[in-house]
């Protein structure tokens, strides 16, 4: 008896440790690897939350991107929650992901990107807003496939109208290369970004598409698919408002994607 006894409290010193050991081996690989799903995770939530600024924005068609301009977009970005980085000059900054349509009247898959802004974040009172951009015609698109341009100064840019039944000047603004727009405490409307530079967001760019870097023009061409779900969730967001105006018969065609020439 006296003999199981020592054993007993050895067996249980040795089963201990080597829980123990365990333990921190398996704790040391989950922080590892949650490390590296909390990388990616940030790619995945900004697709989710670009998906979700859409069907908000296009959910009142009376408030929302009217038809005429959103079916003669060709390439849609989404910016959700730009936040003021600068008190006193209105300096903001977001990251958010890109899609062009593709001459077959599909759209290609989403290119992260980020946005520095000026000014404009005074107009806005300086909270966290989302932006959509509009490129409405292949300047607006050749100046986003050179992965970095400033609006106002690259490209030509207009406050975007907003409604079913825009105003008169919609004619007017559908000549500018780009149409952007603002939501902030749940008013959506045109809004003025001169001065913010657009880049492409090139660490997120290898997180979405598993550590390799795949420039704009490859991304925005179709040259790639969607990597995971979400970023095939928003791009089926941006298909759905797009293709919904088509079978209004409001197209009798798929608008021409972008040129093969720009994406070289």
């Amino acid at each position: 008896m006296k003999r199981i006894g020592c054993k007993a409290p050895l067996f249980l010193l040795v089963l201990g440790a080597g829980l123990l050991l365990l333990a921190s081996t398996t704790a040391t690989l989950f922080a590892q690897d949650s490390k590296a799903d909390q990388n990616k995770s940030d790619i995945e939530k900004r697709l989710d939350a670009s998906a979700k600024v859409m069907d908000e924005v296009m959910a009142v068609p009376d408030k929302a991107i009217p038809d005429k301009i959103i079916k003669h977009a060709k390439c849609i970005a989404v910016i959700p929650s730009m936040f003021k980085i600068a008190v006193g000059f209105g300096g903001s900054h977001g990251k958010g992901v890109a899609t062009c349509r593709l001459p077959d009247g599909r759209w290609s898959a989403p290119a992260p990107l980020s946005v520095t802004g000026g000014s404009w974040g005074l107009q806005l009172g300086g909270q966290a807003v989302d932006l959509v951009l509009l490129f409405m015609n292949q300047q607006g698109v050749d100046h986003l496939l050179s992965s970095k341009f400033k609006i106002g100064a690259d490209a030509s840019a207009a406050a975007g109208p907003v409604g079913r039944d825009a105003a008169a000047d919609t004619d007017i603004k559908m000549k500018a290369e780009m149409l952007t727009y603002s939501r902030a405490r749940g008013l959506f409307a045109g809004v003025d970004l001169s001065g913010t530079v657009v880049t492409q967001d090139k660490d997120e760019t290898r997180l979405l598409y598993g550590g390799k870097f795949v420039p704009f023009p490859d991304i925005l061409a179709g040259k790639v698919a969607p990597q995971d779900r979400e970023a095939a969730a928003f791009v089926h967001t941006i298909r759905k408002y797009t293709d919904e105006v088509q079978q209004k018969g409001e197209l009798k065609k798929p608008e021409a994607g972008i040129s093969q020439s720009a994406s070289r």
